[in-house]
């Protein structure tokens, strides 16, 4: 007879809801009822409190959480890599990996080599990826589809791409993923034709695939092609039910500085539901600024309901690039009293303001309010 799997617990539950809510408050407060009960050790819990600090935006208490901790076997370093490799500083991840191998020597499984050449991705690092894929071809893990991809990715990301293709050629099942990878290497390093042979080579072109394809030719400085490529798709009829292909012509639409375009964007962004998405709404005060329609971003940019650095910023950048350097410096009063912190874009922009109105000592005064 065998055995009965053990039910989930309720607070695993609890932790991954916080989590997908980034609620801080209640992340912590989970993890204080785990350390009183005595199970804060016991799987699943390490992991998963690890992961809910991560995605609360509380990376700091992550790591010290696996500092602190009695056991770190492969689930906890992958869950701490995941997150650094996520971060704005992905290269802790390496420095984790070297930790994991020589002083824990846990051994790398497939998930941490993928995680690993995604960070080798971010960083743009070819040494450390051919490093990474010397070590998964002696381990284990070598067929490893997941990993093959990966490399694949990190390849063409590292402006290899015929080691990409070599690596592409080793997989005897090339899925979707794998095929996906391919087409945005051969996309974003400008090789047009390749791209798109292998494109409509594949059995299945659905919006993810279509995506790769269109924010390849944009990251090659094919802005064009980009869009046209765009309007295929709709006349394919391929169903949208993610916002980052938008986002991806939008930017697009910027670099052409095509106004009825970036209008009609507008619309079908409207019309798909998406208005509330920050990242698409940041994406639309940039179209439109580039446009010359600085109304527009304006008014785009007061009806976000979400506001980050990125929006303040761009809008902040969009009033200066049009002369308009009071709006610009009442702006980020503004931005500073809603509690977001400038970034070095941000004080760009602001002191470029400042210099072409001639207002030299508030641009010292933004200079040393830096530090």
């Amino acid at each position: 007879m065998l055995p009965l799997s053990t039910p989930p617990h309720p607070l695993a539950a609890l932790l991954r809801s916080s989590a997908r809510r980034r609620d801080r408050t209640a992340c912590r407060k989970l993890h204080a009822h785990l350390l009183k009960s005595g199970l804060h050790q016991r799987p699943p819990f390490p992991s998963a409190l690890l992961d809910a600090y991560d995605k609360s935006g509380l990376l700091s208490d992550a790591r010290y959480l696996f500092d602190e901790s009695s056991h770190r076997d492969a689930v906890l370093y992958s869950a701490l890599l995941s997150a650094l490799s996520h971060s704005d500083r992905p290269s802790q991840a390496l420095s984790l990996f070297r930790r994991m191998v020589s002083v824990d020597a846990v051994p790398p499984d497939g998930f941490i080599f993928a995680t690993l050449l995604k960070t080798c991705s971010r960083i743009g690092s070819l040494l450390l990826g051919k490093q990474a894929h010397a070590q998964f071809l002696l381990s284990s893990f070598f067929t490893d589809d997941v990993v093959r991809s990966s490399l694949v990715d990190m390849y063409s990301k590292c402006c290899a791409v015929d080691d990409a293709r070599k690596v592409f050629n080793t997989v005897p099942d090339k899925n979707h993923v794998c095929r996906t990878a391919m087409v945005f290497g051969y996309a974003s390093n400008g090789r047009k034709s390749e791209a798109l042979e292998l494109f409509w080579q594949m059995p299945r072109r659905d919006l993810f695939a279509w995506t790769a394809l269109i924010s390849g030719f944009l990251q090659s400085g094919d802005s064009f092609d980009a869009v046209k490529l765009f309007v295929e798709m709709r006349r394919s009829e391929v169903e949208i039910d993610d916002s980052f292909v938008i986002s991806t012509v939008v930017g697009a639409s910027s670099d052409l500085a095509a106004l009825e375009l970036s209008r009609q964007l507008h619309g079908l962004v409207l019309a798909l539901g998406y208005k509330s998405s920050m990242i698409l709404g940041n994406a639309l005060v940039d179209m439109y600024a580039k446009c010359s329609d600085i109304r527009s971003a304006r008014a785009v940019f007061e009806g976000l309901v979400m506001r980050d650095v990125i929006s303040w910023t761009t809008m902040v950048v969009g009033e200066e690039q049009h002369g308009r350097a009071i709006d610009a410096l009442d702006l980020y009063d503004k931005m500073v009293l809603a509690g977001v912190k400038p970034n070095e874009v941000t004080f760009t922009g602001l002191i470029y303001a400042c210099s072409h109105a001639g207002l030299v000592q508030k641009g010292c005064e933004l200079f040393d309010s830096m530090e």
